[in-house]
């Protein structure tokens, strides 16, 4: 396995756009794409990943203009300090990683999952990220491929949307509709 590849621990997903290309801003390439929430407490990854950070540093030298800038933008972001005010990213750092190809995405037993409401933002996955650098339009740093996805276990949607059950009750009889 490349040194630049982590295989999470059991992170959440969050603005998964995860089954269609999607693009952030006008005028932005439509990629796949997910936030990556992951709980400080799960140090194994977080080590991971900065391992792999740095090593993408190493092989990314001569793309960075033959040395690493000390103002390096990295990916793993600190969710208490950049989103103080959602709740899902508390005491968990976070990353975005995006690929133009598909995710994989299957269940516990590596079964693919076709199903696009089986997987959303707010599930908890294993996911698996390349680390690489880039050098495009005078932005210089260490970006994060989305790879393959496993379903861990469904976790409360982030989507903001209710679902059916919280909005209504069920109607006793026909009369019920017309009031």
């Amino acid at each position: 396995m490349s040194l630049t590849k982590v295989v999470t621990g059991k992170v959440r997903l969050s603005y998964a756009h995860i089954w269609e290309k999607h693009a952030g801003f006008e005028n932005q390439e439509a990629k796949y794409s997910t936030s990556i929430i992951i709980p400080k407490s799960d140090t194994a990854t977080l080590a991971k990943i900065n391992k792999a950070i740095e090593e993408a540093k190493k092989e990314g030298v001569a793309k960075l203009g033959g040395k690493v800038p000390a103002n390096l933008k990295t990916p793993l972001r600190d969710g208490d300090t950049e989103r103080p005010e959602d709740e899902a990213y508390a005491n968990a750092y976070f990353l975005n990683a995006s690929s133009n190809s598909k995710p994989a995405i299957v269940d516990r037993n590596v079964s693919p999952i076709l199903d696009q409401d089986e997987v959303v933002s707010g599930d908890y996955a294993h996911v698996s990220i390349n680390f690489y650098a880039y050098n495009a339009n005078g932005n210089k740093g260490i970006a994060a491929g989305l790879g393959n996805i496993q379903l861990v276990e469904k976790g409360e949607p982030l989507s903001g949307r209710s679902s059916a059950e919280d909005d209504f009750a069920a109607l006793e009889d026909a009369m019920d509709m017309l009031s």
